[in-house]
Parts: C-alpha cells; structure tokens; sequence
C-alpha cells in the first residue's frame, strides 16, 4: 500500500512555501536533537513547523507499518542524501532533513526520489512482502 503524504503541508505550511534551509554546518539530525534551526529566506524561525511535520510522517509510519519511504530530496524536510547549504544561495551540501532523519531513526528505509528503482529493487526482495500477496 501507498500512504502519501506531505509533511511540510500536513503541518501547516501553505503551498507553495517560502525557502527554508537549515542553518549552514548543520542538518536534520541536529535540528532533532535541538542544536540547529530551520529558518526562511526572511530569517523567520519555522523550526517548530518542520518538526511538527516530521512527527506527523513519522506518527503516519508508525500507524500503516511503513518500512520504505520515498522522499523529495533536498529539502529541509524530506532531502535524505543532500540539504540547501543554509545561506539560500542554492549551494547543495550532503546531508538529510528532519523528516528523512527521524524516519531513519526509528528503522524505516528511506530513499530519494532518483532512487525509485533501488527502492523498487528493495520491496521486491522483501520476503514479509512476498508472503503478503505484493508480488
């Protein structure tokens, strides 16, 4: 089964919303554990927001027995292998955003949207999703 979901407008945001980056030298993970902030290109703080989404897609995991997700990288929600540089002057860097971090966290495999086929590959040796009918 799929479970869509948006996490960033299940928390409130307004689509589309305003760039947001974690602050430079940081990433999801930090932000998690209270050691960094994700602010807007007004330098508004919406920390809270992101982490109020992350909870809901990991509530959402918890509740349909996810153990893939596919996640839009680069964001500061769902990037699982690169983040904004925090200076909103596009630069890419690696690392992860809160969501792809907690969902990891809590033992979920995450991929990024070019790994579409790796994550296919994944579901298709699943032995739990064989004996469940998904081949």
């Amino acid at each position: 089964m799929i479970v869509p979901l948006c996490p960033e407008v299940a928390a409130g945001f307004a689509t589309p919303r305003r760039p947001a980056e974690i602050e430079s030298g940081y990433d999801g993970s930090d932000v998690i554990d209270g050691q960094a902030r994700i602010l807007e290109d007004t330098q508004a703080d919406v920390t809270d927001t992101f982490l109020l989404g992350a909870q809901i897609a990991l509530d959402t995991a918890r509740t349909e027995n996810c153990r893939y997700a596919l996640l839009t990288d680069g964001s500061p929600s769902c990037g699982s292998s690169f983040i904004f540089g925090g200076a909103h002057d596009g630069t890419r860097r690696a690392g992860a955003g809160v969501v792809a971090t907690l969902l990891r966290r809590a033992g979920v495999q995450v991929f990024a949207q070019h790994e579409i086929g790796k994550l296919a590959a994944e579901i298709g040796s699943d032995p739990a999703l064989e004996n469940a009918g998904f081949r």
